[in-house]
């Protein structure tokens, strides 16, 4: 099994992180996103889509990154990530969307304008760009918030779903993202990255940051 990742990519971390907590030994190549390195034919075989990360299992191919965690998931049911019950998945589809459609593009603007653009000298951050992505997250976050009162994950028991919506928090602290009013949030993200699974997958990003 091989994963072809961008060790700053969130969505290449989510998918680190939910195989090293099913103790999936995968073969990780870095594609060199800056150099073109997922523009070359061969690359684009693997994925049109010219991202990260994507998976090969033998001949089977995979791309996109909670695609990716439900099939890896699934091949270590008994670890609970992605259960067969028809609620609990559904649960665990509902916030993974939301991840993918609200909660992530709002948050992966931010952080592009207030931390990547000024650290690959794109120019300094535009805070117009940004002034309706925080007002857009000062929506989102009571929405996380809510559902994690009374649970411990947002599912009620760990799942993708919790990997998925942590990814997109790594870089909170250097964009300036405040998760202080959120304390059901914050809980939750402190168990989520205590998780010795997390730690490994988030250690290179992590060690960038700290350069």
């Amino acid at each position: 099994m091989k994963l072809y990742n961008a060790n700053l990519s969130p969505n290449a971390l989510r998918v680190r992180a939910v195989a090293a907590e099913l103790g999936i030994n995968a073969e990780v190549i870095d594609v060199d996103l800056r150099g073109g390195g997922n523009k070359t034919e061969e690359y684009l075989a693997l994925n049109p889509n010219g991202k990260v990360p994507v998976l090969a299992d033998g001949d089977f191919v995979l791309w996109e990154s909670r695609a990716i965690n439900a099939y890896l998931a699934s091949l270590k049911p008994e670890a609970g990530l992605y259960p067969d019950d028809a609620r609990k998945r559904a649960m665990i589809d509902q916030w993974s969307y939301w991840q993918a459609i609200h909660f992530g593009p709002c948050i992966q603007k931010i952080v592009f304008e207030r931390l990547l653009k000024p650290m690959f000298g794109m120019g300094d951050p535009d805070e117009a760009a940004i002034e309706p992505q925080l007002k857009e997250l000062e929506q989102l976050l009571p929405v996380l918030e809510n559902g994690l009162a009374g649970r411990e994950w947002i599912a009620d028991t760990l799942s993708i779903a919790d990997f998925a919506l942590a990814s997109v928090l790594v870089y909170r602290q250097p964009a300036r993202i405040d998760l202080s009013g959120y304390p059901n949030t914050t809980a939750w993200i402190d168990r989520m990255e205590a998780r010795p699974s997390w730690q490994q997958a988030v250690a290179p990003v992590l060690g960038f940051l700290n350069k």
